[in-house]
């Protein structure tokens, strides 16, 4: 089973795991919305604007991903998305998208109310 924590009060992350949960078979996956309910991150050891800050998964082995690890943990298990998978995890282009995804996810964290608000609990 993969568990996936997301930001439930990000529209852009709400909109991508919406999606993701329409095409996932829904025996293979756990989607927990983290904004809304934190109390899901104690089994991972990991704080609310941590999770608010990437993308977290757990795999079937309990194996923490994070961010882009996370992305390409999802795709694996999504049908038509493997191709992505495999793409994204060749070295440099691996390294370019953490990168970029890490830029982005700054600053999305940073103009979040939610998230500022995270960092003060």
């Amino acid at each position: 089973m993969i568990t996936v924590y997301y930001d439930g009060k990000c529209n852009i992350c709400s909109k991508e795991i919406s999606y993701y949960k329409s095409i996932s078979n829904k025996e293979h996956f756990n989607w927990y919305d983290i904004a809304n309910n934190p109390k899901y991150l104690k089994t991972i050891n990991v704080t609310q604007s941590e999770a608010l800050l990437q993308l977290h998964a757990t795999d079937q082995n309990s194996q923490l991903h994070i961010g882009v690890d996370a992305f390409i943990l999802i795709w694996k298990n999504l049908r038509f998305w493997k191709i992505l998978s495999i793409i994204i995890s060749l070295p440099i282009i691996k390294q370019i998208s953490i990168l970029a995804y890490k830029k982005f996810a700054k600053y999305r964290f940073s103009k979040l109310t939610h998230c500022q608000l995270s960092l003060k609990n």
